[in-house]
């Protein structure tokens, strides 16, 4: 009787304790789910699934003299605000110390690989390479808001029709995601989960205008938050809007073959003297060298350099027409 009652009491309990370990696992399979969405953690979503994280996880810094610096200059929200706009998410202290390392690489090039003569380059050579993560960072994201540009009137129209077709407004922020492809469908995903969540509308779009700094996704918030107050026929408005985007493409596209002259002009005038100098460096060295060893050829050369990328920039402010 006594092994009977022993044997029950241990079925009872490995039972009870089976049942508690599965609703646990189950309880955290369903959490992590749940984070996935909000997250979108790399180890969660597919491999071009287009998933954007709904919200940001604050990631404490470590060390703490370049925390500090960061904190006090407020680089890490415009590095976190620059990686939101080109798509990637930036961990500012990991991206300084790389920018710090590369700008050691540069110099330690010029220092080790060329002659003595030629390390007062090193510095100018250095900053080039500590800018090179940043401008890599920017050109990230002018891709990612070309991209974006692109297929945005499309969009529009497709949220007009589908307006038409008697869906709301927030149903067709949500058939976007699955018509349309990265990045617009994952923006435009994040502002639908936001809102579908609980956020106000408003606040869903505006943060989208926030991550997509253009001209037309803010006429296309202004437009939509005005409609909500005032009323009115919201699918003809996207439908004018995605007409006018259009025709200042067309526009663009002209203008751009227009200064495409203005172009080519700068970036031969800017080539010109750099291919100069580096002819006359193997054809003529002690000629070069007098602008690196003499003190009056120093600022010489600096003065150049610095008239050179003055006009380059001049030409570029000329030709470079805001449509």
């Amino acid at each position: 009787m006594m092994i009977l009652i022993g044997v029950f009491v241990l079925v009872f309990a490995t039972s009870v304790i089976a049942w508690f370990a599965m609703s646990n696992a189950a309880r955290k399979s369903d959490v992590d789910k749940v984070r996935a969405r909000l997250e979108a953690t790399p180890e969660k979503k597919s491999k071009g699934s287009g998933k954007v994280a709904l919200f940001e996880v604050e990631e404490k810094p470590k060390g703490n003299l370049i925390p500090r610096l960061m904190e006090k200059y407020d680089i890490p929200a415009k590095l976190k605000a620059l990686g939101e706009q080109a798509g990637t998410r930036v961990d500012p202290v990991k991206f300084v110390h790389i920018s710090l390392g590369s700008f050691l690489l540069g110099y330690f090039m010029v220092y080790f690989l060329l002659p003595p003569s030629f390390a007062v380059i090193g510095l100018p050579v250095a900053a080039l390479f500590a800018a090179v993560p940043t401008l890599n960072l920017i050109r990230k994201r002018d891709k990612r808001l070309g991209a974006f540009e692109e297929v945005f009137p499309d969009a529009l129209e497709f949220i007009s029709r589908s307006m038409r077709a008697g869906h709301a407004f927030s149903v067709s922020l949500e058939m976007i995601h699955k018509e349309f492809q990265d990045p617009l469908a994952g923006e435009f995903r994040r502002a639908f989960e936001e809102h579908n969540l609980g956020l106000p509308l408003e606040v869903a779009l505006q943060g989208m205008a926030r991550r997509i700094p253009l001209l037309d996704v803010g006429f296309f918030v202004s437009a939509v938050l005005l409609q909500k107050r005032t009323g009115g026929n919201l699918a003809e408005i996207l439908d004018k809007l995605a007409y006018v985007i259009r025709e200042r493409f067309k526009l663009r596209g002209r203008i751009k073959a227009i200064a495409a002259h203005g172009k080519m002009t700068g970036t031969a005038l800017t080539s010109i003297p750099l291919a100069v100098g580096a002819l006359m460096f193997f054809v003529n060295p002690d000629y070069v060298k007098f602008f690196v060893n003499d003190p009056t050829g120093n600022i010489m050369i600096g003065g150049a350099i610095g008239m050179q990328i003055l006009g380059y920039m001049i030409i570029q402010k000329i030709v470079k027409i805001e449509v």
